[in-house]
């Protein structure tokens, strides 16, 4: 009752903050425009295309690193875990339309879909599936936490470098960005609040949480808003408008 009611609380002030904010604020930049953005959301450019495959890579390494720890499923995967369980379905197809259900929330964000929505489903995929077919799975609780720890950082990493490239964003970060946007909040804030409620609200449907699982839910977030920060700070990219606090 307790998971359900925290649960309930977060997502009515979330929402409350959108629709108090929603109509009366400009957006703020979020993202940080670098040297290596996209002139536009389809176009192929050499520096930003090798730049954005080379962040998903990254990513799925990272998130390839912390299923092999074994710690404990990333919040969403938790969701995917009981929305599979009480619907009998798949956990593929589980996670699949939850990413429908996530991308419905862009309309009122007003996010557009890019050729980085695209990659991000099939780089981040393809790296995650070598990465766990070609390392070995640690067996020593130390190798675990290692593999848990270097993912996590790679993971943020890879979520930070990827969106400056500005050819859009997956369903997930998509949803997170359109929202520090509305909201004029940090990513920080904003990425914790929704792996925190999405946990909660996984784990309510029967999804399994391990300690992995809460330590990714209160520290991504925040890893993807100091890699911000530093590639913001960066001599060669200032751009006027950048709040990334």
């Amino acid at each position: 009752m307790t998971l359900k009611c925290l649960g309930f609380i977060g997502f009515t002030i979330m929402m409350s903050a959108l629709n108090i904010n929603g109509n009366n604020m400009k957006k703020a930049r979020v993202i940080p425009h670098t040297s290596w953005a996209a002139k536009s959301l389809w176009s192929v450019e050499g520096k930003t295309m090798s730049m954005l495959l080379f962040a998903l890579a990254i990513l799925g390494i990272g998130d390839g690193l912390i299923v092999l720890a074994n710690l404990g499923s990333s919040p969403w995967t938790v969701l995917s875990q009981g929305v599979a369980l009480q619907a009998k379905v798949s956990i593929g197809w589980s996670s699949f339309w939850i990413s429908c259900l996530v991308m419905l929330a862009w309309i009122p964000l007003k996010l557009r879909l890019g050729l980085g929505t695209i990659l991000n489903i099939i780089v981040i995929a393809f790296f995650l599936g070598l990465t766990t077919k070609i390392v070995p799975e640690p067996t020593a609780l130390f190798s675990r936490i290692l593999f848990g720890g270097i993912g996590l950082l790679l993971y943020g990493l890879g979520t930070a470098l990827y969106l400056t490239c500005h050819q859009g964003a997956g369903p997930r970060d998509g949803l997170m960005v359109g929202l520090c946007q509305r909201l004029h909040l940090k990513v920080g804030i904003v990425r914790t609040s929704l792996e925190v409620s999405v946990c909660v609200l996984g784990y309510i449907l029967g999804g399994t949480v391990g300690i992995g699982t809460v330590v990714f839910a209160a520290a991504i977030g925040w890893i993807v808003q100091l890699c911000l920060n530093s590639i913001a700070r960066l001599p060669h990219l200032p751009h006027e408008g950048d709040n990334l606090h």
